[in-house]
């Protein structure tokens, strides 16, 4: 009779924050570093598990993301060790019993958590301590308290600033890795220079190239900076992705442009659209970002989510690798600075390329290898 292999079981949810793309990307370097070893799968705990109304989260994330003043004040009323805990000791006698199920129907070796949702419930309800549990950060920087549980065999963060946040929670350093944020193959494994993939592209190969993403959903007043830019006539080629947001692509195609613009819905070439490009303007995203530093390009960040997105503009900014520019003027005026004073924009890629870990996917499945050789050796 074969062995069953050692499993993995990763934890998210799709409400914002590119948690399913970490857990992805993390699952795709464990099967790149340790081929055909380990059984990984991916449950979305709200989705699958969890009790009425809070099944319906990933749906509802999206309009409660048009309302930031509410999401901030939900965010801050509710940072902090000791009130995050008190909502799961109001909240636990009505999750009890779908933690409950979720570990019955996946007994696994190890658990890994990219969900700050997820740790407290789940290292409450834990059936063994043989099964270590291990969280991923997937916010750079203004981190959420419910990231950081004691109880964990490991965290693991993106950056310095979130370690200090692990450590102002309890955790002790010996528990925390700073590793980096975990972005798909795809973005580093990137061969063609700028001038081949706009020639695929069918874009000018000269002109200075924007590349204007809206997120997967095509939020964060997109339209605003887009018209701005057209309104600027600047020397640029601008390239938009709308994202899921269709009425806003088709809204875009129907305007005149001053400049060779082109639009695209959600597309699976953003690893080469980022590689081509030599400006990204975006939403300040955790993976966005992550992806961006990968690419060496500067990024000008208009919008951002309250709460854990505000230490990303501060990061990117105060690392020298783009700028903030919430109105569209301000953005205009930053191109126009860039365009003017093409050194800057070299200094500005520079500052994003130092920042990147393109490693970082595989050096998180290396540290949960041995998480995982942990529970298995305890069990010998």
């Amino acid at each position: 009779m074969m062995n069953k292999q050692p499993s993995i079981l990763f934890l998210f949810s799709d409400t914002g924050g590119g948690h399913r793309s970490a857990a992805e990307a993390i699952i795709e370097a464990i099967q790149l570093e340790f081929p055909g070893q380990f059984d990984t799968r991916m449950v979305d705990i709200f989705r699958q598990y969890a009790p009425l109304p809070l099944n319906y989260a990933p749906d509802i994330y999206p309009h409660l993301s048009r309302y930031p003043k509410m999401w901030k004040l939900g965010y801050e009323v509710s940072d902090g060790t000791r009130r995050i805990r008190a909502f799961y000791d109001v909240m636990w006698p009505y999750l009890r019993r779908a933690v409950h199920q979720l570990l019955k129907e996946n007994p696994v070796d190890l658990i890994v958590s990219v969900h700050q949702l997820v740790n407290i419930p789940l290292l409450r309800s834990r059936l063994s301590n043989n099964i270590r549990f291990v969280t991923v950060v997937t916010d750079l920087v203004s981190t959420h308290s419910a990231w950081y549980h004691t109880g964990a065999d490991l965290v693991i963060v993106p950056t310095i600033p979130a370690k200090e946040k692990a450590l102002k929670s309890g955790l002790p350093t010996e528990k925390i890795m700073v590793i980096g944020q975990p972005i798909a193959q795809k973005f580093v494994n990137q061969t063609q220079n700028k001038i081949e993939l706009r020639d695929r592209f069918g874009w000018d190969k000269d002109l200075l190239t924007v590349l204007l993403v809206g997120g997967g959903e095509g939020m964060g007043n997109l339209e605003r900076h887009a018209m701005a830019i057209n309104h600027s006539n600047l020397p640029i080629q601008l390239i938009i992705v709308a994202g899921r947001n269709q009425p806003l692509k088709t809204k875009l195609e129907n305007q005149k442009w001053n400049m060779p613009t082109r639009i695209f819905a959600f597309v699976k070439e953003m690893p080469e659209f980022m590689q081509a490009s030599d400006i990204l303007i975006t939403k300040a995203g955790p993976g966005t970002i992550s992806e961006a530093f990968i690419a060496g390009l500067p990024l000008i960040l208009y919008s951002k989510m309250p709460g854990q997105e505000d230490g990303n503009v501060g990061y990117v900014t105060n690392q020298g690798a783009g700028i903030w520019a919430p109105n569209p003027d301000q953005l205009v005026e930053c191109l126009i600075n860039w365009i003017n004073h093409p050194e800057e924009l070299k200094m500005v890629a520079l500052r994003s390329t130092q920042l990147a870990k393109p490693n970082a996917s595989r050096d998180i499945a290396k540290a949960l290898e041995k998480q995982l050789r942990i529970t298995l050796d305890n069990r010998t």
